[in-house]
C-alpha cells in the first residue's frame, strides 16, 4: 500500500483525524517558533556563533527536560491524555507570548534561556502524550501506518511551518522585533491546537488504569523507584529495550551532524556577516531532510510488510553510515543537502519502526512513562552530542575526522542492533519475569 493508501486507511477513523489535526497544527507552530529561535540564537549578527556556543544552547535547552521527563511520564499514565493535550497547548500559548515579549525587549542570556526551556519542556510532554495516545485511535494492525502518517506528516508540517516563519521574517525585516512577531504567530497556532484537542472526548485517549497503580502524589514522590520499575518493564520487553538503545545512539550521531551543519551554513559555506544566506542554506537543508522524511513515510510501511522492522532499522543506519562517510572526502553545500535527504530517510524510517515496536510491546499502563523515557533518551543523547561537538568541532564545522566518527558510529550501531535482535520475534513478546 502506498503512503496515500496508508493515509486513507487511518484517516477514515474520526478520532484519528482529530488527534492528527491537533498534532499538525501544533507542529506547524513548533516549526515557526523554532525558525525564530534559530534566528535569535544562531544567526543573529550581534552574536558570535561557535561550536561551544551552539552546543551550549542545545545543552541548556534540552538537558533539564531529562529531570522533567520522568515526572511527565507519571502524569501521562494518570491524567486524561486528552486534557494534557489541551492544557499543554494553552500553556505553550502563554509561554511563547512571554518569549515574544522578551525577544522584542532585546532580553538575552539566562532569562531568555529559561523561558524557551519552559516552552520546549511542555512541547516534549505534548509529543510524548501524542505517542502514548495513538493506540487508542487506531487498531494494533494499523499502528505502523498510523505512525508513518502522523509522525512523518507532523515533521514535514513542522518544516513547512519553519519555512513559513522564515518567509514571514523576510517580509518583516531584520532584528528582534521581526523575530518577536513570528513568535506571536506561533503562539496563536498553539491556541488553535488547544481548541482542536478539546473536540475529542475526555476519556478517549486513556490511560487504561491498572488496579494496583499508586496514587499520583505517591507516584510523584517515588518517581525514582518508578523509573526503576519502568526500566524493568522495558527490560522484560527486549525488543523495546534494544530499539530505544539503538535510537539513542542514532540521536547522538544525528546531533553531532546537526550542530556541524549549523556551523557549516553559518561560517563555512557563507560569510558570517551574510545572515540571510546562512539561514536560507539551513532552511534548504531542513527542506531536503523533510523530503527524506516523506520518502520514509512512503516506503517504510511497504518495506516492513516484507522485512522485519528491526531489519529496516539496520538498513536505515547503514545508509546513514555510507552518507556520512561521503563527507569525509567531499564536503560541499550540494553534497550536504543530498546528505540531509538520505539521513532524513534513515532518521524517520528508523523512528517509525522504533515507535511501533515500543507501542506494540509495552503495556498501556506504562506507555506514558516509556515514551517520556524515550524523550529523555533523545535529549541526553543530543546533549552528549553537543558536549562532544563543543570539544572537537572547529568554529566553521568542517572536520573530516568528525564525519568519520559519525559514519563509524552509525555502522557499529547498525551491526550491533542487527546481532542483538536477530533471534527476537517481530511481534515483541515480553521476556518472562524471573
Amino acid at each position: 500500500m502506498s503512503y496515500a493508501g496508508d493515509f486513507r486507511a487511518v484517516v477514515r477513523h474520526r478520532d484519528f483525524r482529530r488527534l492528527f489535526a491537533t498534532r499538525l497544527t501544533s507542529q506547524a507552530a513548533d516549526g515557526a517558533f523554532q525558525s525564530a529561535l534559530a534566528s535569535v540564537f544562531f544567526f543573529s549578527p550581534e552574536r558570535q556563533t561557535s561550536a561551544a556556543s551552539v552546543a551550549g544552547a542545545f545543552a541548556v535547552l534540552l538537558l533539564p527536560y531529562s529531570i522533567v521527563g520522568p515526572f511527565a511520564g507519571v502524569l501521562l499514565d494518570r491524567w486524561r491524555r486528552r486534557q494534557i493535550l489541551v492544557v499543554a497547548n494553552l500553556l505553550r500559548t502563554a509561554m511563547v507570548l512571554g518569549v515574544a515579549a522578551l525577544t522584542a525587549l532585546h532580553v538575552v542570556g539566562f532569562p531568555l534561556y529559561v523561558a524557551v526551556l519552559a516552552c520546549l519542556s511542555v512541547n516534549r510532554f505534548f509529543l510524548a502524550g501524542l505517542s502514548a495516545a495513538l493506540p487508542h485511535v487506531v487498531s494494533r494492525a494499523e499502528l505502523v501506518m498510523a505512525n508513518s502518517v502522523s509522525t512523518t506528516t507532523g515533521t514535514i508540517v513542522a518544516i513547512l511551518g519553519a519555512g513559513a516563519g522564515f518567509g514571514l521574517k523576510k517580509l518583516l525585516g531584520e532584528g528582534d522585533g521581526a523575530d518577536a512577531q513570528v513568535i506571536v504567530v506561533a503562539a496563536l497556532a498553539y491556541a488553535l491546537a488547544a481548541g482542536l484537542a478539546a473536540r475529542m472526548d475526555r476519556d478517549l485517549l486513556g490511560p487504561d488504569f491498572s488496579a494496583d497503580r499508586p496514587q499520583t502524589r505517591e507516584a510523584v514522590r517515588h518517581v525514582a523507584r518508578g523509573l526503576v520499575d519502568g526500566a524493568r518493564h522495558v527490560w522484560r520487553h527486549r525488543s523495546a529495550g534494544h530499539a530505544l538503545a539503538a535510537i539513542g545512539a542514532h540521536r547522538f550521531f544525528y546531533g553531532v551532524s546537526t550542530i556541524s551543519g549549523i556551523l557549516l551554513f553559518r561560517s563555512y559555506f557563507n560569510d558570517t556577516d551574510d545572515v540571510d544566506a546562512g539561514l536560507a542554506g539551513l532552511a534548504s537543508a531542513f527542506a531536503a531532510s523533510g523530503a527524506g522524511f516523506l520518502l520514509a513515510a512512503v516506503v517504510t510501511p511497504e518495506v516492513t510488510r516484507h522485512w522485519r522492522k528491526q531489519t529496516w532499522i539496520v538498513a536505515c543506519f547503514a545508509g546513514a553510515a555510507v552518507t556520512e562517510a561521503f563527507f569525509v572526502v567531499w564536503l560541499s553545500e550540494a553534497g550536504l543537502l543530498l546528505g540531509a535527504f538520505v539521513v532524513g530517510v534513515a532518521a524517520q524510517g528508523s523512528k517509525i519502526c522504533v515507535d511501533t515496536i515500543v507501542q506494540e510491546s509495552v503495556d498501556d499502563a506504562f506507555r506514558g512513562r516509556v515514551f517520556s523515557f524515550y524523550d529523555v533518551i533523545f535529549n541526553i543523547a543530543f546533549v552528549s552530542a553537543a558536549a562532544f561537538s563543543a570539544l572537537v568541532l572547529p568554529a566553521d564545522g568542517a572536520s573530516p575526522a568528525v564525519f568519520a566518527v559519525i559514519a563509524a558510529g552509525y555502522a557499529v550501531t547498525a551491526a550491533t542492533y542487527g546481532v542483538a535482535t536477530r533471534g527476537l520475534d517481530d511481534h515483541t513478546r515480553p521476556v518472562p519475569t524471573p
